[in-house]
């Protein structure tokens, strides 16, 4: 009788882990529908297999933590709880930023002290507290549940079992293989959003877990490599827009979600927040640089501005730094082409560096030195809960300048303006704006009071430069626009604009003559050769052909493309064919045999 009660039991045991399955699978969809619970129910009607098989998934990722812990509540719980953090980081990832969960965003976790204050104020404090009483009533609950004993072979069965089941779902779906395709899964890696809500969570999350950044380009050799670097190695020199008479400084000033507020639309702010910059464009080089982002993934802007590489031919969802560069053992890039001509190379970012790999990164890149926030303690902030301001990160990068006594490259990434914005951590707001909805107001209040404090930075830069005796350039953008509430940018009539959302301030600053030419708008891969020409310094191969790309296609983005003349809606077969050659040595030289190394550097 007793053997037959402990079968009762384990027989109620796997009903409950296979309903929680069901169960988990459902919410992590419902995470990529934002939380919309009737597409999830449209989405099994017309893709059940992919939400059965997703669903026996977690049946057995269950079953084989519930038969490998001595307590076989506690393995599943642990489980369960982490899949509900799965799916709400993908939800307010989707919301944030219109990406949803990767696994290289897992190894993130690393910063997890950093990643909480970065959000700070994104999660109720309530939903905090509920959370913590579920979480101490579930671990109750493991205390006064019924004793299951399952014995050793059983055990052993279970985990097998499950480590084979879950094994093949990750190589079935990493593989590509008929069964996979028969239950209508097919990768769409160019389009992450649509992979996840077409394939389901499960599937999306694991067939990106052996995701390269791009595919064979078709025609890929080395001897493609060799006449593409004969072609452009031909080309004769451009010649400098200005010459400077000793090597200059470059400095690069990528800022933290910064991006004019004044061009939204709707909105009527009190003051200008932008006085010095709005001055400083009609007299210098200036114009918008087309960002790859929205929102976030600072680190592929920084990799397109610094190598010259375009996110445009990279699969969607792509972090380099995290998924390739991390690996290699170099990458040519503006810093190791200027390390070969005798510069320093620093970089200097005022947060941890860890983040984005970027502390084992930037040696790959090239640079000599690494300045981060560990190496700032005393370094300035508005308030004691503010990040490092952008003042600060300036001052260290004068001071940085002023004390080299060879030619110097320094890249500076600041962290002033990151979000949430809220009202306090960059002291009070001084400018109101009127027309935004009382709920966001003092969001939107407080990401202007972030720009008037850089524009303020800005100007003390300018200022300075007029100090350093070494001929001097600096270029300044805003990473991506910041991830302000949706609401915002649709009262601006910016959800339809993709150009607009991705357009921020670049602007060129120097302490010698560089002309007020106005730039248009240009992608971050692009502004190393037109450094090269602001300061007289002679163009690689690669650079060549960057500026022939330019002059064809000035703003290179998955989300808009633009020409000379305004959005291109059909490449013409010239531009095709100069994106085919920049296809192929950026596959060369991520995923490639490296030829382009040694012809076009």
């Amino acid at each position: 009788m007793g053997h037959l009660f402990r079968n009762k039991r384990l027989g109620l045991l796997l009903l409950t882990l296979l309903f929680s399955g069901f169960l988990l699978n459902f919410f992590l969809q419902a995470a990529s529908f934002d939380m919309n619970v009737w597409s999830v129910f449209n989405w099994i009607s017309e893709f059940y297999w992919l939400y059965l098989f997703g669903s026996l998934f977690f049946f057995f990722v269950l079953l084989g933590f519930a038969a490998l812990l001595p307590n076989i509540y506690t393995g599943p719980l642990v489980t369960v709880l982490a899949c509900v953090l799965l799916g709400i980081t993908d939800y307010k990832k989707l919301i944030t930023t219109g990406e949803p969960l990767f696994p290289w965003d897992l190894m993130l976790v690393k910063n997890t002290g950093e990643m909480l204050r970065i959000t700070q104020g994104m999660v109720s404090p309530v939903a905090v507290i509920l959370s913590l009483i579920v979480i101490a009533g579930l671990t109750h609950l493991l205390t006064i549940l019924p004793k299951i004993k399952i014995r050793l072979p059983l055990r052993i069965f279970f985990t097998t079992l499950s480590l084979a089941m879950v094994t093949g779902f990750i190589l079935m779906v990493g593989g590509q293989y008929t069964l996979a395709s028969s239950i209508q899964y097919q990768n769409i890696f160019w389009n992450q959003k649509v992979n996840y809500t077409q394939n389901g969570f499960v599937f999306a999350f694991t067939g990106n877990l052996k995701q390269n950044l791009m595919e064979k380009p078709e025609g890929y050799s080395r001897e493609a490599i060799t006449k593409i670097a004969e072609k452009y190695s031909a080309l004769p020199d451009i010649a400098a827009s200005y010459q400077t008479t000793e090597q200059p400084n470059i400095m690069y000033m990528m800022d933290e979600a910064f991006f004019d507020p004044t061009r939204l639309p709707t909105y009527t702010l009190s003051a200008d927040p932008l006085t010095f910059i709005h001055q400083e464009e009609k007299e210098t080089p200036s114009g918008f640089l087309l960002s790859p982002e929205f929102g976030g993934n600072t680190a592929n802007v920084e990799f397109e501005a610094i190598t010259g590489l375009s996110m445009y031919f990279l699969k969607d969802g792509s972090i380099p730094y995290q998924q390739r560069i991390v690996k290699m053992s170099s990458l040519p890039s503006i810093v190791s082409i200027l390390k070969e001509r005798g510069y320093q190379t620093l970089a200097l970012h005022p947060f941890d560096e860890t983040f984005y790999n970027r502390n084992r990164v930037y040696p790959i890149l090239g640079f000599d030195r690494f300045t981060s926030q560990k190496d700032l303690q005393n370094a300035g902030r508005i308030t004691p809960n503010g990040y490092i301001s952008d003042m600060s990160a300036v001052q260290e990068a004068v001071k940085e300048l002023k004390a080299s006594e060879q030619p110097t490259f320094l890249h500076l990434i600041t962290m002033q303006n990151h979000f949430p914005f809220v009202k306090g951590p960059n002291g009070p707001n001084t400018i109101s704006v009127e027309g935004v909805q009382a709920a966001q107001k003092d969001e939107l209040e407080t990401y202007v009071q972030d720009t008037k404090l850089t524009d303020g930075a800005l100007s003390y830069l300018s200022e300075q430069l007029k100090t350093i005796q070494r001929p001097t350039l600096v270029v300044f953008w805003g990473d991506h626009l910041p991830a302000l509430s949706a609401g915002i940018y649709t009262q601006a009539g910016w959800d339809s604009n993709p150009r607009q959302k991705h357009e921020t301030k670049l602007l060129y600053m120097a302490n010698y003559d560089i002309g007020k030419q106005s730039l248009g708008t240009m992608s971050p891969a692009y502004i190393g050769p037109t450094v090269f020409q602001m300061t007289g310094l002679k163009l690689p191969a690669y650079y060549k052909l960057l500026e022939k790309v330019k002059a064809e296609i000035p703003g290179l983005s998955k989300s808009v493309l633009i020409g000379t003349s305004g959005i291109i809606s059909d490449l013409t077969a010239a531009q095709q064919a100069l994106l085919d050659d920049y296809r192929l040595v950026e596959y060369d030289l991520l995923e490639g045999d490296n030829y382009s190394q040694s012809l076009l550097f």
